[in-house]
C-alpha cells in the first residue's frame, strides 16, 4: 500500500493522549500543587497575624509599638508617622527625633538624601537594626559585624547616661564597630557594642544606632530596662517622627541620573559573563563532531510497511497532500524509467519520460503529463485517486 493511501485510510488509534488521559496522569501533580498553595496561604495568614503592624506606633499587636508612643505622649512628646522620604526629610529639625524603622529597605539614593538632611538638622536620628546595606551611609564611620549577638539581654557597660539609668535591656542583635570620634559604645556582646551614639560632625545633633528593635515592642517594653531606655532615646526632643519606609514611595523607584546598568550590582554582571562562557563551552561540548558520516546498525529492525505507515500519518497530521503527492509521483517515475529504457538521471524530465511512455503504451504521452507532473490534489479523495492511477499505470507498463 502506498503512503498516500495509508495517510488517508489509516484508522488506527492516534498516539496523542486524550483530555481524559491528560487529567488521569496530571491529577496527582495538580492535587499536590493545590495543597502547597493552600498551605502557603495558611502560613502567610498565620505569619501576617503575628507580625501585623511591626514597629508601628499605631499598632497594639505584640510586635507593634503603640505602648511606647503612649508613654511618650504622657511625657509631652508628640509622635507622627510618615511613610515617604519627602515627609521624613521635611520633618527633620533641632527639636525632632527622626526614627527610621527599617533602614535596610531604603535605596542607596534614599539613604544619601536622608543623610544629607539629618547631618545638618541638629536633631536626633535613631536607626533600628541597620545592617551593612544602610549603616555605612546613614551613620558614616559605623560598620555592621556579620556575626550577630547570641544574647538578647545585655548590660550597658558604658558611660552614656541613658544606658546607665536604664540598666540591662534587650538590645542583643546586630553588633557594630565605629571609628567616629566621641562615639558612645554600649551593651557589648563578645566585645562589640549593640548600641552606639554617634555625635554629629558639627552642631548638636547625634545618631543612635540600635542593634535590635525589641525594646520598642509592646510585649517586651515592660521587661528589663527596655521602657526606660526607649523613652530616653526617643524622648530627648519634643517631637518624634516615626518613619516607616514604604515600597509605594515614589522615591524608592527614582534612580536619579543612574542608568539601568548602574543599578545592577557588579556581581550580577560577572555572573552573567560566566554563565555566557559556560553556555558557549557547553554548546561546543555537545555539538556534533566534524567529519564523515559513520553508518551504524539500527538497534531493531523496522519493517518497511511500518515506516511507510508512520510517514503517511505524519503527512496526514500536517495536511501535507502536496508533499505526499510529490513523493508518490517521484517514486513512480523512478520505478518506470528503467522499465521503458530511460536513464535514471532523466526519470524526472517530462521531455524524456513522456515520449518513452507513449511509445511503450501506444498512446498519447501528453495525456500522462497531469498524472506524473500535475498539481497537488485538492483533498484526500483526490490523493487516493492519484495513488490508484499511478499504481494502475505502473502495472500496465510492467505487463505491456
Amino acid at each position: 500500500m502506498t503512503e498516500a493511501a495509508l495517510a488517508s485510510t489509516s484508522t488506527s488509534t492516534s498516539a496523542s493522549p486524550t483530555a481524559r488521559q491528560w487529567w488521569t496522569r496530571a491529577r496527582g501533580v495538580v492535587l499536590a500543587l493545590v495543597l502547597l498553595l493552600v498551605a502557603a496561604v495558611v502560613m502567610a495568614a498565620v505569619r501576617s497575624d503575628a507580625r501585623h503592624g511591626r514597629l508601628d506606633p499605631r499598632s497594639a499587636d505584640p510586635y507593634g509599638s503603640r505602648a511606647v508612643a503612649e508613654l511618650l505622649a504622657d511625657q509631652g512628646v508628640s509622635t507622627r508617622v510618615v511613610t515617604t522620604l519627602d515627609k521624613a526629610r521635611a520633618a527633620a529639625a533641632p527639636d525632632t527625633t527622626l526614627l527610621i524603622a527599617a533602614p535596610d529597605l531604603l535605596t542607596k539614593r534614599q539613604q544619601a538624601l536622608l543623610k544629607r538632611t539629618t547631618e545638618t538638622s541638629n536633631g536626633r536620628t535613631v536607626l533600628i537594626a541597620p545592617g551593612s546595606p544602610s549603616v555605612g551611609t546613614l551613620a558614616p564611620g559605623v560598620s555592621a559585624d556579620p556575626a550577630v549577638s547570641f544574647d538578647s539581654t545585655l548590660s550597658p557597660d558604658c558611660a552614656l547616661p541613658a544606658a546607665r539609668r536604664a540598666g540591662s535591656a534587650d538590645t542583643g542583635g546586630v553588633r557594630y564597630t565605629s571609628d567616629a570620634p566621641g562615639t558612645d559604645a554600649c551593651y557589648p556582646s563578645d566585645g562589640l557594642p549593640t548600641l552606639l551614639r554617634v555625635p554629629a560632625a558639627s552642631g548638636s545633633g547625634d545618631t543612635i544606632v540600635l542593634g535590635a528593635p525589641d525594646i520598642l515592642y509592646n510585649d517586651r517594653l515592660d521587661e528589663q530596662g527596655n521602657a526606660s531606655l526607649a523613652l530616653q532615646l526617643l524622648g530627648s526632643r519634643s517631637h518624634l517622627v516615626w518613619y516607616l519606609p514604604s515600597l509605594s514611595d515614589d522615591s524608592a523607584t527614582d534612580a536619579g541620573d543612574q542608568s539601568f546598568f548602574d543599578l545592577i550590582p557588579s556581581g550580577w554582571l560577572w555572573g552573567t559573563l560566566q554563565l555566557f562562557i559556560a553556555a558557549i563551552l557547553a554548546a561546543l561540548w555537545r555539538a556534533r563532531r566534524m567529519g564523515p558520516l559513520v553508518p551504524e546498525r539500527l538497534p531493531v529492525a523496522i519493517r518497511a510497511s511500518e515506516t511507510a505507515e508512520g510517514r503517511a500519518r505524519l503527512y496526514r497530521k500536517a495536511n501535507a497532500r502536496d508533499r505526499a503527492a510529490s513523493a508518490l509521483r517521484s517514486a513512480t517515475r523512478t520505478r518506470l524509467a528503467p522499465l521503458i529504457g530511460v536513464p535514471p538521471a532523466q526519470a524526472h524530465a517530462p521531455e524524456a519520460l513522456l515520449p518513452a511512455l507513449s511509445a511503450r503504451l501506444d498512446g498519447d504521452g501528453q495525456a500522462l503529463l497531469p498524472l506524473l507532473f500535475g498539481p497537488p490534489p485538492r483533498d484526500d479523495a483526490a490523493l487516493v485517486s492519484l495513488a490508484d492511477q499511478l499504481d494502475a499505470l505502473e502495472r500496465e507498463v510492467r505487463i505491456s
